[in-house]
């Protein structure tokens, strides 16, 4: 039986394109249909919620989760890696030691930030580790109906950011953290803020000024936030003069 996007909870966003706000966090799950493949964008902050993520979109996609692309190592977009079985999962490069050494952080992160300590000791424990790291672009998903850029957008949020660009019309581009809607774009210990709104002024020109930018956490947003985000960031950590 034939469900619709609506249905399931999730937000079409282009044909073939949409995303689901997950509860607690609003952190967004996006998901990528093509002609063979079911390509998730970031899994949720625990194996249980990981479970419902893949359940819902191997439902829209008709078809087992082909793909996962993580676009920043925190507890809320990586810790339901582990419940998708073995497929293959993109970060970015430059994040290979934290994902080989970071269970005890994230774990420390998950539990101050009110997940269920054994929830957030199953999810560190299973942490799985990409097996493919974006060093600048990859493109997926050519001759099957619908492309997909990994980008690795450079240092902001965290040291090791990477954007999902789904070109088409229209152009769907997935932030990651880098792009926050809810609140004010959160600057862990991690963060280089320094470097953020360079990867927004990328983002826009990725996108381009009639794209949906979807953001980490938070409603879907224009170029024009992006830009007032931008410049937030900017005079936030000194770095320039606002954009034009």
């Amino acid at each position: 039986m034939t469900v619709t996007w609506e249905e399931l909870g999730w937000e079409p966003l282009a044909e073939g394109v949409g995303r689901c706000r997950l509860p607690v966090w609003d952190c967004t799950a996006g998901l990528i249909v093509g002609e063979d493949f079911a390509f998730v964008v970031d899994t949720g902050s625990s194996l249980e919620e990981g479970a419902r993520v893949r359940d819902r979109a191997q439902r829209l996609a008709g078809r087992a989760v082909t793909g996962i692309a993580l676009t920043h190592h925190h507890f809320d977009h990586v810790f339901g890696a582990a419940a998708f079985g073995p497929v293959p999962i993109f970060a970015a490069a430059g994040a290979q030691a934290l994902y080989r050494e970071g269970r005890g952080e994230l774990y420390a992160d998950a539990v101050h930030n009110g997940l269920d300590p054994a929830a957030a000791r199953a999810a560190a424990d299973a942490l799985v580790r990409p097996g493919e790291y974006v060093r600048d672009v990859t493109a997926l998903g050519r001759g099957a109906g619908r492309d997909i850029l990994l980008v690795r957008i450079g240092p902001g949020h965290t040291g090791h950011d990477l954007a999902v660009v789904v070109p088409g019309d229209p152009t769907v581009v997935f932030c990651g953290d880098l792009v926050e809607e809810s609140g004010e774009p959160q600057a862990g210990p991690d963060a280089v803020g320094t470097r953020w709104p360079a990867a927004l002024d990328r983002l826009r020109e990725l996108g381009g000024a009639d794209a949906v930018y979807v953001p980490g956490h938070g409603a879907v947003v224009d170029a024009e936030f992006l830009r007032r985000q931008r410049d937030d960031l900017a005079a936030r950590f000194g770095v320039d003069e606002p954009t034009a």
